[in-house]
């Protein structure tokens, strides 16, 4: 009887222990699922640069970079072995540091404006910054493209140039608008109250608190300008940025040095981050 007793014990404990066993993964999936589908989107969004940071220490044996062939560094050893390759890149460089500056004091001066002060045509000006962004990128480029003809201005870097300020404008507009609008006027009262003149206002309290929005709206503009096709195709001319090299190599054959040079902007990007997050740590830490 007392074996018996006790096999049925163990029985029993055994039945009653299944069923929390099933359920242990069943809760521990429901508490970390947001950070599953989080990690899940970025390895989504990460492994095309990972296929590109791999294929640029390939070594193919015909003119396109699609297969493994032969690990190599020689890409590496020699980013500008392409011609005119480092002469399409420095262009863009050059024209998204410009048009990164103009749309920032542009967008900034804007922002202000539209956040600070009421005026008639306030309504339509705000309309007017959001349409660049919700109008498809071809019909601006064609937009304008017929409006550079009818002007007489030849295609070539200036065009490029005005068409990136344009799009890039919006997007600086409504990055400081949105840190502008959350500042507290309270502090500039106080640096009124001390006796700080309207320029030193400006620039120990007003410019310190909106610069993360600057900051943001130009960082987006740089990227936006650098890697634009479809607008700069339109009014480029013979000009050939970093985009339109690679869509041109791309039909004729896709030199390794491209991924080189995708694999380096893209540590920059997260290089940038990476310091930018631990310079907000280091300012939270200093602040407690």
């Amino acid at each position: 009887m007392a074996a018996t007793e006790t096999t049925g014990k163990t029985t029993t404990k055994t039945a009653g222990t299944t069923p929390r066993a099933t359920a242990a993964p069943l809760r521990w999936l429901r508490r970390n699922v947001v950070t599953l589908a989080g990690l899940a989107t970025l390895a989504y969004l990460i492994l095309p640069n990972a296929v590109v940071m791999v294929f640029s220490f390939n070594k193919p044996h015909g003119r396109f970079n699609y297969q493994w062939q032969q690990f190599s560094t020689d890409a590496w050893t020699d980013p500008c072995g392409v011609a005119d390759l480092c002469g399409s890149l420095g262009l863009s460089l050059q024209i998204a540091v410009w048009a990164t500056v103009g749309a920032t004091v542009l967008g900034t001066m804007i922002a202000f404006a539209l956040a600070r002060y009421r005026f008639r045509a306030r309504a339509g000006v705000n309309t007017l910054i959001f349409l660049p962004m919700a109008m498809p990128e071809v019909v601006m480029a064609a937009s304008l493209a017929t409006l550079f003809l009818n002007m007489g201005i030849q295609f070539g870097f200036w065009t490029i140039l005005i068409a990136h300020i344009m799009f890039c404008l919006s997007f600086v507009v409504t990055a400081v608008k949105a840190r502008v609008m959350s500042m507290d006027p309270r502090l500039e009262q106080a640096a009124q109250d001390l006796y700080a003149s309207p320029v030193q206002t400006f620039l120990r309290v007003t410019l310190p608190i909106a610069a993360p929005g600057i900051a943001s709206g130009a960082l987006l503009s740089f990227a936006l300008s650098f890697d634009d096709f479809i607008i700069t195709n339109f009014n480029a001319g013979s000009t050939v940025t970093f985009p339109m090299f690679v869509w041109g190599s791309a039909q004729r054959g896709t030199p390794v040095q491209i991924n080189v040079i995708g694999t380096a902007m893209f540590l920059v990007a997260v290089l940038c981050v990476l310091v930018g997050q631990m310079a907000g740590t280091r300012r939270q830490r200093s602040k407690k």
